[in-house]
């Protein structure tokens, strides 16, 4: 197979007509470029060049072989191209997958400020588990230290967040700032899909002196949201949500306080990374060592939402 530094020299002896003028153009010696013709005229088993008396003239088996050779160089150069675009973050895709607590505005900011930086690159929100990196149907995923994720994905940790008991404004013990877990023991529950759910119920239940009367299950979020507000139950949500809850719950924290929960992003080992994942995880953890101590996990003071 010859090279493509062959070609390139094949192609600059063809457009000057002569030995000397592509060794010129190429910064060679004119012998080396005679050697290079030599030895691709043996690789192929043809003759490329006839002399003639102010330099040489491609034969019609040299006409083919040039054609092809631009083309093969042109392929060449395409890709180089691409992948310099590709590199240097002028094109490319980032698969995104997150939990609904870290969609209501984390999630989106950095994908916000990630298409200000890099225009050229497509990102998309799909939803799709962290197995979906090992099969290279995801790039990344924000998950928590909840979740189970296999040794083969890379674990990068982003913030801590808190978890506030959700009730209704009109709720007696919504006007405490921090309300005892054990005055919710007789309360009705309302669970939601993991990750942003009652959290691990063993502790829970501990604490209210028995296991959490469950009377609705409700993956949607504003779904959750609303049977809080109509009064037919209370929830549990993360401070990273605080900004999306609606104006007529309050969060309060509690007694004793509630699971904390590490939220990560999880993505290809660095050397299987695209420069596009990179520079999303690059982003994700300086957005979340910026957040605001307050947004991560709020004080019982100013914890009620939406006012």
């Amino acid at each position: 197979m010859p090279e493509a530094w062959s070609l390139r020299v094949l192609v600059q002896v063809a457009e000057q007509g002569s030995f000397s003028g592509a060794a010129q153009e190429l910064v060679m010696t004119q012998p080396a470029v005679s050697r290079q013709i030599a030895s691709l005229e043996r690789e192929l088993g043809v003759d490329l060049f006839r002399r003639v008396p102010r330099g040489v003239t491609a034969t019609a088996a040299g006409d083919a072989a040039i054609e092809e050779a631009r083309e093969i160089l042109d392929r060449l150069d395409g890709l180089k191209a691409r992948m310099s675009a590709f590199t240097a973050l002028q094109t490319g895709r980032v698969r995104m997958s997150a939990f609904p607590s870290a969609n209501t505005a984390f999630v989106p900011e950095a994908i916000r400020r990630f298409r200000a930086a890099y225009p050229g690159i497509e990102v998309s929100l799909i939803q799709a588990g962290a197995e979906a990196i090992r099969t290279g149907d995801l790039d990344l995923a924000l998950v928590t230290d909840w979740d189970e994720i296999g040794d083969e994905i890379d674990l990068v940790p982003l913030l801590e967040e808190e978890h506030r008991v959700a009730l209704p404004s009109r709720h007696p013990l919504a006007r405490r700032s921090t309300v005892p877990l054990r005055e919710l023991r007789d309360e009705t529950w309302i669970e939601g899909a993991h990750p942003d759910c009652l959290g691990p119920l063993h502790p829970l239940a501990e604490a209210l002196g028995g296991p959490p009367r469950i009377g609705f299950t409700c993956d949607d979020w504003t779904g959750k949201q609303a049977l809080v507000a109509a009064g037919l139950g209370i929830t549990i949500m993360s401070t990273l949500a605080a900004a999306a809850v609606r104006p007529d719950l309050t969060l309060r924290a509690t007694d004793p306080e509630l699971p904390r929960r590490h939220v990560l992003a999880a993505a290809d080992p660095p050397r299987l990374r695209t420069p596009a994942t990179a520079a999303m995880l690059t982003l994700l953890t300086t957005l979340a060592a910026r957040r605001p101590r307050s947004e991560q996990a709020l004080p019982p003071e100013t914890d009620e939402i939406g006012r």
